[in-house]
């Protein structure tokens, strides 16, 4: 079984279409694109960003945040395309990029796709509690996007359980139980997220990630020493 959770039809909340607006006729024209939500991978790290402008060669994306140091940068879309990139600059929360081969443009701006399109998520190794029906269980958090997540608890939580789930980085979050696969719970979220509160989610997840391997290093050297 799939591990991540399930689709539903986009609400009011973002655009589920954009618009392709002709800039110019360079060798390889460029074209603005309006709210088109996509994931920038660096390493293991994982950011939620935001395509302005395309062409054959070259991309321009709005960041919430600034990129972290690394090689190896892939832009990853809702079809599930990817997309090798190498970054020429960064300002001003917005950076341009190469792609390393020439990408089907056309594919890109009509959000084109071989298999169903999904929601962006995000990748997380965070403890979480959930609180159901007045008792606490101890959970990770495996996975978080605009209307889902995915955790594993070690407890078998019933198909539409509704719970609470609380953890270091996250808001207070309300949702039941869509499906499970041994340990792993596929969650449906009362409350759809706004691309800039889940980016600030998966910025502060990070920061709490970073946080738990330092700790765990420094208890493991304690221990040895």
């Amino acid at each position: 079984m799939d591990w991540e959770t399930d689709e539903r039809p986009a609400d009011g909340g973002q655009p589920a279409e954009i618009t392709a607006v002709e800039l110019d006729e360079r060798s390889a024209p460029r074209f603005t694109l309006l709210i088109r939500a996509a994931k920038l991978i660096v390493g293991s790290a994982e950011r939620l960003c935001v395509i302005r402008d395309v062409s054959a060669v070259g991309i321009s994306i709005r960041l919430f945040h600034p990129l972290p140091a690394g090689e190896g940068i892939v832009l990853e879309l809702q079809t599930g395309d990817h997309h090798a990139l190498t970054q020429v600059w960064q300002r001003d929360g917005e950076a341009g990029f190469q792609f390393d081969e020439a990408i089907d443009v056309e594919r890109l701006i009509r959000n084109l796709s071989d298999f169903p399109k999904r929601e962006l998520r995000f990748s997380a190794e965070i403890p979480v509690a959930l609180w159901v029906g007045g008792h606490q269980k101890r959970a990770l958090l495996r996975n978080i996007s605009q209307r889902g997540a995915l955790i594993e608890c070690e407890e078998l939580l019933a198909i539409d359980q509704r719970l609470r789930v609380e953890g270091a980085g996250l808001p207070d979050i309300e949702a039941r139980v869509r499906w499970r696969d041994d340990r792993h719970h596929g969650l449906v979220l009362d409350t759809t997220f706004q691309l800039m509160e889940l980016a600030d989610i998966i910025g502060r997840l990070g920061s709490a990630q970073s946080g738990a391997v330092h700790a765990g290093g420094r208890m493991r050297s304690a221990s040895a020493s």
